[in-house]
């Protein structure tokens, strides 16, 4: 049987990890789950509500990285795929904007054969979606355009958190951004491996600001200029 593990960074994410962490377990895949969890220096109650996670269930495979200082998703991904012994990955947000429920549909074109990595579009198919900020989601279509420019792809969401991967892939994969700039710097290195990749529509539950929403305007600036370098460089 082939296994899953599903790598959730975590910053201050004290009012939703423990419900996000249910969600997953509770979701029924063809593949052993296994869970690992970066704390990345929160300062509120994250600690802790990992350890009773940890504590609440004993029969599931978990693995616990921290880091003693904030260093942002980049590193907290990075420390997270340095763990992964299993056969395929995929990145959960801590939160609740992104249903594990959708696992199945992100999982299916590796399963059968056909991708060697799948991202979740917040932005294609019928299924259901939070109605929030429009100019993020403007910025997040410029930024998925001037990716595609660069990288010669055709995705409609490149920011997306969901990204499901083989593990060949991570073997391959040498992350250097620390913070949001992840996710431009993925998509250029796939691309340039030439990795299959798909994409599926998912479901989105957006937070906003006073629910935890951390990306801001500065972050998008920062995945344009972490577009073009990783255009001109390997």
């Amino acid at each position: 049987m082939e296994s899953l593990s599903i790598i959730i960074p975590v910053y201050n994410e004290q009012d939703t990890l423990t419900e996000c962490v249910n969600r997953v377990l509770e979701v029924e895949v063809p593949l052993k789950k296994e869970l690992i969890l970066v704390n990345d220096a929160s300062t509120d109650n994250s600690a802790k509500v990992i350890e009773t996670i940890c504590q609440d269930n004993p029969d599931v495979p978990i693995q616990v990285i921290t880091h003693k200082i904030n260093q942002g998703k980049g590193a907290a991904l990075r420390s997270g795929f340095a763990k992964v012994n299993t056969d395929i990955a995929i990145i959960q947000d801590g939160d609740l904007e992104y249903d594990p429920n959708d696992y199945n549909k992100l999982l299916k074109p590796i399963l059968e054969g056909k991708a060697d990595i799948v991202y979740g579009s917040r932005f294609v198919g019928s299924d259901e979606k939070r109605v929030l900020f429009y100019w993020h989601s403007v910025g997040n279509k410029f930024l998925t355009t001037l990716s595609n420019m660069c990288t010669n792809l055709n995705l409609t969401d490149m920011e997306t958190c969901y990204k499901v991967m083989k593990k060949e892939v991570l073997e391959r994969l040498d992350i250097k951004c620390e913070r949001f700039g992840v996710e431009p710097e993925m998509t250029a290195k796939f691309a340039k491996a030439g990795w299959r990749i798909y994409e599926v529509g998912i479901s989105y539950n957006g937070r906003t600001y006073a629910e935890g929403k951390k990306i801001t305007w500065k972050d998008g600036v920062k995945a344009l200029l972490t577009i073009i370098r990783f255009r001109f460089t390997d």
